[in-house]
């Protein structure tokens, strides 16, 4: 039995989410050891968003099962408005099952992507948006220059060929600087870093006045929902490792992928040492660490030997 009526069928409308939604996916499992910094890296991408995010947007954050610290920061966030729409899970669903949910659920026609160890800059979302409003069937747009595999922006390159109100250009336009300090974040040793900096390249096109570097990366993107509606849901059974999949079905499908050419975001990795942000502590403690444990065999073996730990315990 009813008592009375639903008092909200009295409201005439609701709030219209904004035409971009920001959607931030994490996995803190622990706070010690590899993810030891992994809290204060979310907070710097979640504050750099809020910082250096003029237009307006929606933040999503999707939580993949992170350690009870994590989650109480993030709802503390989401009572306080400063989060829009928050999915934890009680279980990691993998970065695929976490697409899915985003992607196939954003309510923004243009969906801005990031891991949670991404530093956002001023002007990232402006100038990613002039892209993708400019060049046809854009399907990702990442704010840093990047070489990826050539295999996965091939359709790129074709339309730049066939284009006739585009140039192409092949060349070292990129910085070594730049690569440098993005292969740093991924734990790339400078030697290995300096030879694919020399046997590689980049593509630089202009089209309609606007310019920008073939191919993009799936730890950072802004893609319009259209474009990828159609390949969503993905079948991934692996936390990590197959996200490549997304960028051969998107290249597949004739989309273009590119890269803003200047610095807009910037990849942070597990800790802040080097970002502009580290603690005296950080610091000190970067400190502590060098010499015999930074050898790289040395590294090597105890780093494999962590990555032993973490799958028994956490697989």
């Amino acid at each position: 039995m009813r008592v009375g009526q639903n008092p909200a069928k009295a409201i005439d409308q609701v709030p219209q989410p904004a035409r971009v939604t920001v959607a931030v996916v994490c996995y803190i499992p622990f706070l010690s050891g590899y993810y030891s910094g992994s809290l204060d890296v979310l907070q710097a991408c979640l504050q750099s968003i809020w910082e250096n995010t003029p237009q307006p947007y929606d933040l999503l954050v999707f939580d993949n099962a992170s350690c009870p610290e994590v989650r109480e920061y993030l709802t503390r966030l989401h009572t306080d408005g400063r989060i829009q729409y928050l999915i934890l899970s009680d279980k990691n669903i993998g970065k695929g099952g976490a697409w899915n949910m985003i992607f196939q659920g954003a309510p923004g026609e243009i969906i801005a992507y990031a891991d949670s160890d991404v530093q956002f800059r001023p002007g990232w979302l402006e100038r990613s948006l002039e892209i993708i409003e400019t060049y046809p069937n854009v399907g990702m747009v990442t704010a840093c220059p990047l070489r990826t595999p050539e295999k996965f922006y091939s359709s790129t390159l074709d339309w730049a060929r066939q284009e006739t109100l585009a140039t192409l250009e092949q060349g070292q336009f990129m910085s070594w600087e730049v690569f440098k300090e993005h292969n740093d974040s991924l734990g790339v040793e400078e030697v290995t870093a300096a030879q694919w900096f020399d046997e590689s390249h980049d593509w630089r096109m202009e089209y309609r006045g606007i310019v920008a570097y073939a191919g993009a990366a799936h730890f950072q993107f802004t893609s319009p929902k259209r474009a990828l509606s159609p390949v969503f849901p993905l079948q991934m059974d692996r936390p990590m490792g197959q996200v490549r999949l997304l960028d051969q079905i998107l290249n597949e499908g004739g989309c273009l992928r590119l890269n803003t050419p200047e610095v807009l975001v910037r990849h942070l990795g597990n800790r802040l040492i080097g970002a502009g942000v580290a603690t005296p502590a950080q610091k000190a403690s970067k400190t502590r660490t060098r010499g015999f444990w930074d050898l790289p065999p040395v590294r090597r073996v105890l780093m494999w030997l962590y990555n032993q730990v973490f799958k028994l315990y956490h697989k």
